[in-house]
């Protein structure tokens, strides 16, 4: 299996390459402002060229669909779809928010059952979701403590940092006998809104995407063969607004 992976959603700019099954993972990972279209071609070339692979020998391309910034996730999109159609490839959209949760619950203790990730959505609002620790993959010894893709509760949505709650984490999610779920944050949203943080038990406020983890979630998909046409390589943006537009003055009294 050889799978690149991209993501662009926020400031984070990283790829991430597998070479091939069993492989050691490349990548490659940059923090920027902006520049990210000009970071990003020359961070594919430099993998592929480490790997000694093209992009035509590839079984598909993975990219962090959003939501995020949306030139980022517009970015990853419009890219992966040109190198998929040049190249004959499929492609794996991968939830931004479910890549933030992967990262956080492979850094957070066992006992940790869900993340609450909240990514700064500019405007007054976070991009928003909860996710359930995924089951055990029956992985060898070393590795027991790897988990399945984390479960989406609800909806991914963009909130007021006042709006958000945690879901009731029952229902076909977890048996009603379940022990109560402990919920860590994830997410610069909890860097921008401090209040976010009395939510949850512990949070990791300075965790962004990482194309690794996309390429972690496309993995599965790949091996299940769920690999779209080049042309779903579309960015989610969860909501429309670019900006928010004044309101209109008052008229004045007396005219």
């Amino acid at each position: 299996m050889k799978i690149l992976a991209l993501d662009t959603s926020t400031e984070a700019c990283s790829v991430a390459l597998l070479p091939g099954a069993g492989a050691e993972v490349l990548s490659r990972y940059i923090e920027a402002p902006r520049g990210h279209a000009e970071l990003l071609l020359p961070m594919v070339n430099e993998l592929l060229a480490a790997a000694g692979l093209t992009l035509g020998e590839l079984d598909a391309l993975a990219f962090a669909r959003g939501p995020g910034s949306f030139t980022g996730v517009r970015l990853a999109a419009s890219v992966v779809q040109g190198l998929a159609f040049g190249a004959g490839i499929g492609v794996v959209p991968v939830s931004t928010l479910q890549a933030v949760a992967r990262r956080a619950l492979s850094m957070a203790s066992p006992a940790v059952g869900g993340v609450l990730v909240c990514n700064d959505a500019r405007m007054d609002e976070v991009y928003t979701a909860a996710f359930l620790r995924g089951t055990p993959l029956g992985l060898p010894e070393r590795d027991r403590f790897e988990q399945g893709p984390p479960r989406l509760l609800g909806t991914e949505r963009a909130l007021s940092p006042q709006r958000v709650a945690l879901p009731m984490a029952t229902s076909d999610a977890r048996p009603p006998t379940a022990d109560p779920v402990r919920w860590i944050g994830a997410g610069h949203g909890f860097r921008a809104y401090p209040l976010l943080g009395e939510l949850v038990s512990e949070r990791y406020e300075n965790l962004l995407p990482h194309a690794a983890d996309v390429l972690a979630l496309a993995m599965p998909e790949v091996a299940a063969g769920r690999v779209l046409a080049p042309a779903a390589a579309l960015p989610v943006y969860v909501r429309d607004e670019v900006a928010k537009v004044p309101a209109a003055p008052a008229p004045r009294g007396g005219v």
